[in-house]
């Protein structure tokens, strides 16, 4: 399985941290020129890859960590994303109107067509994203959610190598909805910095 982070903002530094502790390779991306984040991946890790967008979306798990508005510039790179997951970790606030009544990832999911889409990493800010997830016997609490059902299964694994707790929620108007804003209100689980104890 290979793995790519689009955005090399905040959310995306506090990713390639998660995968850089565990040893994991992972290739970055922005629309610009690789070179130019080049160090600051190799301050991260020696398995952050920085590389060119066309480069890191030939992966099999795509985390999009861009911003809100710029998801449909990601899309545009490949006319099929078939047999890829896009893992959301996007937030949008206000909603805008555009998005008619949908959940923001439902919203991004028609723009990568063939996508299966999880929406997920995006309830944390990104310096707690960034932290160590093991802490006194319990792992950070990551929420998952999609209409794919199949899909969450490689995403929760992926999300327990990184030391995460995967948490499901169903499907993305559903349990969903609490980690998605509506209007001008935040999902309830939004921010909500949870661990969950070894059994």
């Amino acid at each position: 399985m290979s793995y790519a982070i689009i955005g090399f903002g905040k959310i995306g530094h506090a990713l390639a941290k998660a995968f850089a502790r565990n040893g994991i390779e992972v290739s970055v991306a922005t629309t610009r020129d690789p070179e130019s984040f080049a160090a600051d991946a190799a301050a991260i890790g020696p398995t952050i890859i920085p590389k060119t967008l066309a480069e890191a979306i030939k992966a099999d798990i795509v985390f999009l960590a861009v911003r809100f508005e710029s998801h449909p510039d990601v899309a545009k790179a490949l006319s099929s994303w078939e047999g890829k997951t896009i893992i959301d970790a996007t937030n949008v606030f206000p909603v805008p109107e555009e998005l008619d009544g949908l959940p923001s990832s439902a919203f991004v999911a028609k723009a990568f067509t063939g996508a299966k889409l999880v929406k997920g990493f995006n309830h944390l800010i990104a310096a707690t994203l960034a932290a160590d997830p093991v802490v006194e016997g319990g792992h950070r609490v990551v929420f998952l959610s999609s209409d794919d059902e199949d899909a969450i299964a490689p995403v929760a694994a992926l999300a327990k190598q990184l030391g995460f707790a995967p948490v499901k929620l169903g499907k993305l108007n559903e349990g969903g909805a609490l980690v998605h804003a509506r209007g001008r209100t935040w999902g309830q689980l939004i921010f909500q910095d949870l661990f969950k104890k070894e059994q």
